[in-house]
C-alpha cells in the first residue's frame, strides 16, 4: 500500500494516509454514489466517514489515534 502525508485543511497538520483499492457489490456502490451526490461530497469521503463511525462504535475494543500506531509498531 502507498502511504502519503496529507495536510489537514483546518489545522495545517500533516496526517499520513494509505491508498487502498476496495471492491463493493454493485448495488452498494450505487447507494454510496447516491449518498455522495445528495451530500455534495466525494464517494471516498462517504466511505471514510462510514469507516470512522464503524471504528468509533468498536471503542474500546480497538485502539484509537496514536495507540493504533503504537500497536502496529509492536507487531
Amino acid at each position: 500500500m502507498r502511504t502519503q502525508a496529507k495536510r489537514h485543511e483546518s489545522s495545517g497538520a500533516h496526517e499520513r494516509t494509505v491508498r487502498a483499492s476496495i471492491s463493493f457489490p454493485e448495488e452498494q456502490y450505487h447507494v454510496l454514489e447516491r449518498i455522495a451526490v445528495e451530500n455534495k461530497v466525494s464517494l471516498a469521503w462517504v466511505v471514510r466517514d462510514a469507516v470512522d463511525d464503524y471504528l468509533k462504535s468498536k471503542w474500546p475494543l480497538l485502539p484509537q489515534g496514536t495507540e493504533i500506531e503504537d500497536a502496529q509498531q509492536k507487531s
